[in-house]
């Protein structure tokens, strides 16, 4: 039999399809990860629930495979599975009856089980990698113990639980014995790591002997939380020449009102000193983060004082989202005053902000040498990235060459020239 995962959202979602289908394969199903496939006995949607374009976009593939379901005489099964349906099962039962069956984020092995197969509650006990051979995912807690106000994560995920370290470390040595070269480490809070089980966090001590055990030759860290930051994580990134020099840190805004209105738990002085301090001890540290614009009561001098901070702060690569009220939070009985065309407004002038430090900052890596690992070949470009880009959402490095490279494999690339969100240059054979 044959069955199709596709998964929508985040990296994290990637990791619950991957360890659905691991278990799926062992009981001899041929698995796939491919939304354009349409012959296979049972499909599964890994839906994502977290704003509102997020939610739009997993209706309408349930949609889209309904159709598939209806015109396909080998279709058996449509299942959906995930965020949204944690939050919306009644609903879309209602709404959406031809689809078969409903999971949500905590009903894994009742999935599994539903198709005849044994389930091992040990999230690496079996995972099947959908991502290119040479990195993966690594998630080292489930949940959200943050109160912010405008996110839904808690009410769909629970609480936060961490993995025990020696769990981690085995899943990432399994891992790299099977070709991954750079894990990236994810939760929704990786920096609460610990807190929970070992009642102190325990990043710091993850990274270090991750970095040192688990033979990796990259290691990479996103979604950390500003708030109480663990001083011992920093040190370990600037200590390790393994661990990428990369923090992925959502701040939302830097108004401190705002931040204070979000539940944040830190203001504007708190989040420059936290910025001062990675690169103090990480000189050349890439920082990711992530805004949010028209969340209510954000004015034009907010607004005005968000740009100037993306001007100072200089981000290494940025995102910025509008503003999506979600029921159940606290931020929902503030309502949506911000309308819709000044959400995209400011969306659009803090991105071209960004794109013209973007295009400053790759002007400065020209004539230097980076060792590079590609991911694929597109046309004449072998596609690969420096320890400074994260894959899918950061910028690549583009090489032409006429020797033959090999995708996961790491080489010395001098930079000749450089765009707003990608940089181009020659392999050092």
């Amino acid at each position: 039999m044959k069955i199709n995962i596709i998964t929508l959202g985040c990296s994290k979602n990637i990791v619950d399809s991957e360890h659905i289908a691991g278990h799926l394969r062992k009981a001899g199903f041929e698995l796939y990860f491919d939304r354009t496939r349409n012959d296979c006995d049972v499909v599964i949607v890994n839906t994502c629930g977290f704003i509102g374009d997020a939610k739009e976009e997993s209706v309408n593939v349930l949609l889209e495979q309904i159709a598939v379901k209806k015109r396909s005489r080998k279709q058996k099964q449509l299942i959906a599975v995930g965020c949204l349906i944690q939050r919306y099962e009644k609903e879309l039962r209602e709404e959406l009856p031809e689809i078969d069956a409903f999971y949500g984020v905590h009903q894994w092995g009742e999935l599994v089980r539903s198709l005849e197969v044994e389930y091992h509650d040990r999230l690496e006990a079996e995972r099947l990698q959908s991502t290119p051979r040479h990195y993966a995912y690594l998630k080292i807690s489930e949940g959200c113990n943050r109160s912010c106000s405008y996110c839904a994560i808690p009410l769909i995920r629970g609480k936060h639980v961490s993995r025990p370290i020696e769990d981690i470390l085995d899943e990432a040595k399994q891992m790299v014995a099977q070709g991954v070269k750079e894990l990236i480490v994810i939760a929704q809070d990786t920096t609460y790591y610990g807190l929970d089980i070992y009642g102190e966090r325990r990043l710091g001590e993850l990274l270090t002997r991750l970095a040192e055990e688990s033979g990796a030759e990259w290691i990479r860290l996103h979604y950390t939380y500003p708030t109480s930051f663990p001083t011992d994580a920093i040190h370990a990134i600037a200590t390790h020449h393994n661990i990428c020099k990369y923090i992925d840190i959502p701040l939302q805004h830097i108004s401190s009102h705002l931040l204070a209105s979000m539940q944040r738990g830190i203001d504007r002085e708190g989040t420059i000193a936290l910025l001062e301090e990675f690169r103090r001890q990480i000189p050349d540290v890439a920082i990711r983060t992530t805004l949010i614009v028209g969340y209510p009561g954000e004015t034009e001098k907010d607004f005005e004082e968000l740009k100037e901070f993306v001007r100072q702060a200089r981000f290494s690569r940025m995102g910025v989202f509008a503003y999506s009220p979600e029921e159940g939070t606290a931020a929902y009985a503030l309502g949506d005053p911000v309308d819709d065309d000044t959400k995209q407004r400011r969306i659009d002038e803090l991105m071209e902000i960004q794109e013209s430090i973007s295009l400053e900052n790759n002007q400065q890596r020209e004539g230097k040498q980076y060792r590079v690992l590609i991911d694929r070949r597109e046309g004449d470009y072998w596609i690969g990235r420096t320890e400074y880009d994260s894959p899918e959402v950061d910028d690549e490095v583009l090489v032409k060459t006429d020797r033959p490279l090999k995708i996961g494999d790491f080489y010395n690339v001098i930079i000749d020239d450089a765009l707003e969100h990608d940089i181009l240059g020659h392999i050092v054979f």
